[in-house]
């Protein structure tokens, strides 16, 4: 995982869409110890070699929740990478960690249903100067918008 802002190529478009995704855990308990992230993080590692679209540039975690700075192609959206991501994390985590029984006794996984997002990218004043210099004396400025 690289911690790199760049643009990605598809085959029909240039993108660069960006998200920050907090996943809470359910109740918000504390259980994420540095021996269940890790065996998160592999998973997390899984989910991209299935779906080589999806690129995590960072990810990481507190106690009750984890933050993924992940790029998402335009194809997919957020709530079906959400529901990806969380299945495949929380797929017989309770085997590896019998532990998380007596926290989550009767319930499958460890995820909220619900999660955070926020977009990542370029500004707005950035888009806003870059309209404005349309037709203008070409300056470079796109192919400086999609290196």
């Amino acid at each position: 995982m690289a911690n790199k802002q760049s643009y990605r190529r598809d085959n029909h478009c240039v993108y660069l869409c960006d998200y920050h995704i907090v996943f809470p855990t359910k109740y918000r308990h504390p259980v994420i110890t540095p021996e269940l992230w890790k065996y998160l993080y592999g998973k997390l590692i899984e989910v991209t070699k299935h779906y080589p679209k999806l690129y995590i540039k960072e990810a990481n975690h507190d106690k009750d929740h984890i933050h993924l700075l992940i790029s998402i192609p335009p194809q997919m959206t957020v709530g079906s990478v959400v529901r990806l991501v969380k299945t495949n994390t929380a797929r017989k985590i309770k085997d590896q960690f019998p532990i998380l029984k007596k926290h989550y006794w009767g319930v499958d996984g460890i995820w909220s249903e619900g999660y955070f997002v926020s977009t990542v990218g370029v500004t707005t004043d950035t888009i806003k100067r870059y309209i404005a210099k349309q037709g203008e004396l070409d300056a470079g400025q796109t192919a400086s918008l999609f290196d």
